[in-house]
């Protein structure tokens, strides 16, 4: 019964998959399984999975978020802002996390208060994102100056701590916390319950609005937290950076097994989603495949994803 359990596990299929396809790519190209090579895998996946973390919360409570590449956006242009003021790197750091919870807390305001459908809040709020980091920057790059006392702030996205990427530490930390919050405490089965049904939710004693408003905060703060090692990585803050990573973040979830009607999914799944996704880009670009056909497979494999939840909702 305890393995029958584990099969059904929403993240056991892309597991699978992500096994499968890893084994394949390291028989047919040596090239694949080189350390630099799965380095550059943890580098590309961490920003995402950062983001897919909140996101996931956010499905699982049943909406959406929109905003989060514009939000990502915003936060590396504050942050960059801050630092080439010369302002101490603690609280620039702080400001651009403040910025994404704030992003993050009007969502869910105007989705709990508003009344406002998920999809229309969110989708409002990555037009206003993207034009106040065009604004702030004047619509330019705004480069982190290379000085020795800025090396701790680049060191977020270009380190290694035991030859471990540390951006890919930090997706992991964050990863982990999230799961750990869904699986194991109160507000966690709270999630679940109001992506599930909303009213039974509300007739139980759930505070629904809370939940949710807290819900698109957290997804504000993974989100800051990806903008924020990704300004590192790049050492310069882009108003229009973070382009189509909601629909990133959105895709990792689920094929990691989120429903997008709610009340199912898990972090673990979302990483091995994310995962797999890095993992079929760079075999492919090894493979010479045209993006234009990544593309393609990519979504392609979101559609399955989607058929297979709807199957197994089904069943």
């Amino acid at each position: 019964m305890r393995w029958q359990r584990i099969w059904q596990a929403e993240w056991v299929a892309p597991l699978v998959a992500l096994l499968a396809i890893t084994v394949v790519l390291s028989f047919y190209d040596p090239n694949f399984r080189k350390l630099e090579n799965l380095s550059n895998i943890g580098f590309q996946t961490a920003v995402i999975v950062t983001l897919a973390a909140g996101q996931t919360l956010v499905i699982i409570a049943g909406g959406i978020d929109l905003s989060v590449g514009s939000v990502l956006a915003l936060v590396g242009v504050v942050t960059a802002l801050l630092l080439a003021a010369e302002k101490p790197i603690f609280l620039s750091i702080l400001l651009g996390l403040l910025v994404g919870m704030g992003c993050g807390f009007v969502n869910g305001f105007l989705v709990t208060k508003g009344r406002i459908p998920p999809f229309i809040a969110t989708l409002g709020m990555m037009g206003v994102a993207r034009g106040l980091a065009l604004v702030l920057s004047k619509a330019q790059n705004v480069f982190i100056p290379q000085e020795p006392r800025f090396e701790p702030f680049l060191e977020l996205g270009t380190g290694r701590w035991l030859g471990i990427p540390i951006p890919f530490l930090i997706a992991a930390i964050v990863a982990m916390l999230t799961e750990l919050l869904l699986s194991f405490t109160r507000f966690g089965r709270y999630i679940y319950a109001v992506g599930g049904n909303r009213e039974a939710a509300r007739l139980s004693g759930i505070p629904v609005n809370l939940v949710l408003l807290l819900v698109f905060v957290l997804c504000g703060l993974t989100t800051a937290i990806g903008g924020i090692v990704e300004t590192a990585r790049l050492s310069v803050g882009q108003p229009t950076g973070g382009q189509l990573y909601e629909l990133h973040a959105i895709a990792a979830a689920v094929i990691g097994g989120a429903s997008l009607a709610g009340g199912r999914g898990s972090v673990l799944g979302t990483v091995l989603g994310a995962l797999l996704m890095a993992v079929i880009r760079n075999g492919s670009d090894l493979l010479n495949i045209p993006y234009e056909w990544q593309q393609v497979i990519l979504g392609t494999l979101v559609v399955l994803a989607v058929l297979f939840d709807q199957w197994r909702r089904r069943g």
